[in-house]
Formats: C-alpha cells, structure tokens, sequence
C-alpha cells in the first residue's frame, strides 16, 4: 500500500469513491502527524561488527539515540566493500527512520571503481560528515622490517612475493594500498577479507605479510605489542600514536589518505528531518565525552553543514577516481 513520508497509509491508498464522497459530505478529518521522531530509528553499517567503522557507528548510534530519546538501532551488513549496505539503504523508506552510516567507500569510491553498481549513490543524500581517522600499515611483532622503507625495499626485491589484507575490494583500505603500491613501484598481492577484524586476525595468524587496516581496528594490538605500526597514511601524525611516522615521512612524500564516515538517509527524506540530523550530528561532534572517547582510538570530530558534507563527497570522488584511474585498481 502506498505511504507517505512519515509512514501512514497514503490517501491515494482509499478507493476514490469513498475518498470522494468524504471530502464532500465533510466527514473526513484532518489527519494528525505524529512529530518526528516518534519510534526508534534503524542505523545500516556498511562494516561487520569489531572494526573501526562498527565502533564509530555504534558511538554516533547511541549518543544520538541519547539526543532524540529514542533507540538508534545498528544493523550491520557487512559485504562487497559497503555495496551490499549501500543498496539496502538506498531503497529503505524515505520517512526519517532508515539511515545509513556512509563511508568514503559507499560515498566516493565504488561509483569511481564499479562499472556497474547495484545501486545509484545519488539515491543517498549527505546530512553531515561525522569522523575521520588514518589508516596504519602494520606486520606482526615478529616480522623482518621495522620500517615502511625497509618493507617496500623487500618488496621491490620479490616482485608479488608479498601479501597485503584490506576489509574489502573497493575499500579505502584497498584504495590506500593501491596508491602505495603505485606511488612507490611495487607488487604487492591484495588480499580483501570482509572487516577490520578479519583483517587483523590474518595478520597475526601469519597468513598475510601487510595488514593495511583502519587504526582504530588494531590501535589496542599495537599499543600491546601483538602488531607493529609501520606507518600511518595521513597528512600528519596521529596524537593516538605520535611515535609512529606518516607514509609520506617514509619516503613517499605527497602520500596522504584518510578513511572518513558520515550520515546519509535515503532521497526524499523530508528535508526538516535531514536539517535536525545533521543539527544532532553537529551535537555529537561537539560533546566532549564522544569526542574524548573517539580521539582515544585515532579519530577525529568533524562536523559541519548538509552542504559542507556533500562538497567534501564531490571532491573525495574526484581525488580517488584519479587514484584509481593511475593505480589500475580493479574489483578482484
């Protein structure tokens, strides 16, 4: 049956003659609707539980169900790097109740990677930019190579002799070990696995050389010893690991790359709604325990307008088309 934005039965649902008959006797009232939000809302994660994006998610889920006094529900639908997520919340009801925690992933990379994608990003609207963090480059306490320079300098001595893990083909993860690979002139085989977690698991189980993870996904690993940090992949260096140099530091100078996730909702969510969210959103930013909370694992608070998120999407889809287009990444 037909419904309108808030989720009631649409009128055009009522046979016309009926309709027809109440208007002009006056017998029908005016419905009443209900203020949003009035039930709990249902947050889709593009990510299984246990990695980085699951616990950002589960951060924004619950200090926003604090916000609004109603349960924000996480669903995790993990999969082909965001897609499997990104579809399901692309065809979720517009009403204010179904939204989707977008990564750089869903956002601006798989239009860019995909020749065909299962469904249209444009069908997902910006409401605001919540977090971003680096990615790390990490190998077991064991292994050979105490730095990044060490380790690409073994790969180029065994060209494919060594593997690297990603949360995914089409992942930032995958896309920031594509640039790596191209900036600096070596082979390395990817692996994808389905999270951060997985991911973490094969490289301290010693089936993968590389882990190329989100840092928030291992930052305990590390800071325990279990894995070493190589490198991170942002501009800077992370104040979560400040001994830990960047990429770019590394010898790969103009190297820089940053997983980051925000809030979208379906089209033709009633823009009312979308202009409260991004206000709750702007709110979780500022509060000073999520932010503590978030700071802790290498995040960082980010914030801003409905427009500021969708500039920052445009301009994320330009940067890493040209990344793909010069790596010649592809789906495995």
């Amino acid at each position: 049956m037909p419904r309108d934005p808030i989720g009631f039965p649409s009128r055009r649902a009522l046979p016309g003659i009926a309709l027809g008959l109440a208007a002009a006797t006056g017998l029908l009232p005016a419905r009443a609707q209900p203020a949003w939000p009035s039930r709990p809302l249902r947050l889709i994660v593009p990510f299984p539980t246990g990695g980085a994006t699951d616990l950002l998610a589960r951060v924004m889920a619950e200090r926003l169900g604090a916000r609004l006094g109603l349960p924000v529900v996480v669903e995790n639908r993990g999969g082909a790097a965001g897609v499997i997520a990104a579809e399901l919340a692309s065809r979720a009801e517009p009403d204010g109740y179904n939204l989707f925690f977008a990564s750089i992933g869903t956002a601006s990379i798989n239009a860019n990677l995909h020749q065909r994608l299962s469904y249209r990003p444009e069908d997902l609207v910006p409401v605001a930019l919540f977090a971003d963090l680096p990615n790390v480059i990490v190998v077991r306490r064991d292994a050979p190579w105490h730095s990044l320079h060490a380790l690409l300098a073994a790969a180029r001595a065994k060209p494919g002799g060594l593997t690297y893990a990603s949360s995914g083909s089409g992942s930032s993860l995958h896309l920031s070990g594509e640039m790596l690979k191209a900036d600096a002139g070596v082979d390395i085989l990817h692996v994808p696995f389905r999270g951060g977690a997985d991911t973490a698991n094969q490289i301290l189980g010693g089936r993968i050389d590389i882990g190329m993870n989100n840092l928030p996904s291992v930052i305990t690993l590390i800071r325990s010893g279990q894995l070493r940090a190589l490198a991170v992949t942002s501009p800077e260096r992370t104040p979560a690991l400040p001994d830990v140099p960047t990429v770019a530091e590394s010898g790969l100078p103009g190297y820089a790359a940053t997983a980051w996730f925000g809030l979208q909702v379906p089209v033709h969510t009633p823009q009312p709604v979308i202009e409260r969210l991004n206000a709750e959103v702007n709110g979780i930013v500022a509060d000073p325990m999520a932010r503590e909370r978030l700071e802790q694992v290498g995040a960082r608070m980010r914030g801003g307008s409905i427009a500021d998120f969708a500039e920052y999407i445009r301009t994320e889809s330009v940067k890493w088309a040209e990344v793909i287009r010069r790596s010649g990444a592809r789906v495995d």
